[in-house]
């Protein structure tokens, strides 16, 4: 099923579009730092990193509204960056430590933040789903016009969750934006081999769910069709499916011998790099000069070194708080 078509929005002005370069800067600078620490084991646990993927984050973070709910999943560090969680709260969980977003119970995996409406993190494939559903169905008894925002790979389109999900938002008419980050292979295996229906597309409009697909390398594109879609649930009301076509740069996590592809075609999607076909966009239209860009870097490596150092100095959380939340608060066993 095809959106409902809706009129076009002016074209994006220089500063918006040197914030989304910007924010794509902040994505890949603070996750090579984590692969770095990964390495000298300041980092522990699972490390998925979106190295590649940055504009879809991007832009559709920048099409959603502060009120609206967003569930994303285990590959979740750029979206709470662009959330507003501070790239050193960010850091600091990732460390483990107690000034995290989680207090350090979480890491990697399970970056939260309630006031900003961030609900994860969720180191389930497709654990989001049903989540995202049961929030924007929380909305609608409680006459609050909200979108909710639900990210997820083409993985959790395997999962029952997904179909349970899709079929109980479009039943009920409920406000969730489904955002489908297609990186073509899941956690390590090939879509074509795990999928007999690998339109993504296809699958959502069988629910009757309306569909965009989009080019999730370009960062302009994602946000259009993310700011559409967001609309349309917005103003109609039930739920919305996008697929970003897309693809990560690095293994699936950082214990990934990446034997599923071949080096070759990895390569061949590094030309597409969001972040290089988008600044080489910019330059040739005059809106952004090489020294421009290294400034802009620079304030992406600054920013992750003071995160950095944040974290470092961090205390742990206390061996007293050990059993914090195991409980509920005057409950005795």
């Amino acid at each position: 099923m095809n959106a409902t078509r809706k009129p076009k929005a002016a074209a994006p002005e220089r500063p918006f579009k040197l914030q989304l370069l910007a924010d794509m800067l902040r994505i890949r600078r603070m996750e090579e730092k984590c692969a770095e620490l990964y390495g000298a084991q300041k980092i522990r646990g699972f490390l998925h990193l979106y190295i590649g993927e940055e504009a879809c984050a991007t832009g559709a973070m920048h099409a959603l509204d502060a009120d609206d709910n967003v569930v994303a999943t285990y590959r979740e560090h750029g979206h709470a960056l662009l959330r507003g969680v501070p790239m050193d709260v960010i850091m600091a969980e990732m460390f483990g430590k107690a000034a995290g977003c989680s207090r350090g119970r979480g890491g990697s995996m399970h970056l939260f933040d309630a006031s900003r409406r961030f609900y994860g993190g969720n180191a389930i494939v497709g654990g989001g789903l049903p989540l995202a559903v049961g929030l924007a169905l929380a909305d609608r008894m409680q006459g609050i016009r909200r979108v909710t925002a639900c990210f997820f790979g083409e993985g959790a389109v395997a999962e029952g969750a997904f179909h349970e999900g899709m079929n109980l938002a479009a039943l009920w008419r409920l406000p969730v934006l489904f955002l489908c980050e297609n990186n073509l292979y899941a956690m390590g295996t090939a879509l074509d081999r795990s999928e007999s229906q690998t339109e993504l597309c296809v699958k959502a409009a069988s629910y009757k769910v309306p569909t965009l697909k989009v080019d999730g390398m370009d960062v302009l594109a994602v946000h259009e069709a993310t700011r559409r879609a967001a609309q349309q649930v917005r103003e109609e009301g039930g739920p919305f499916f996008v697929e970003f076509r897309t693809f990560r740069f690095r293994a699936h996590s950082m214990f990934d011998p990446e034997l599923y592809r071949d080096k070759a075609e990895v390569e061949e999607w590094k030309k597409r790099g969001p972040i290089h076909s988008f600044s080489a966009q910019l330059k040739a239209v005059g809106e952004l000069t090489e020294d421009g860009f290294l400034d802009l870097d620079a304030e992406a490596e600054a920013e992750v070194a003071a995160a950095v150092a944040f974290a470092e100095g961090a205390p742990w959380e206390p061996v007293e708080d050990l059993l914090r939340d195991v409980t509920t608060p005057g409950v005795q066993r």
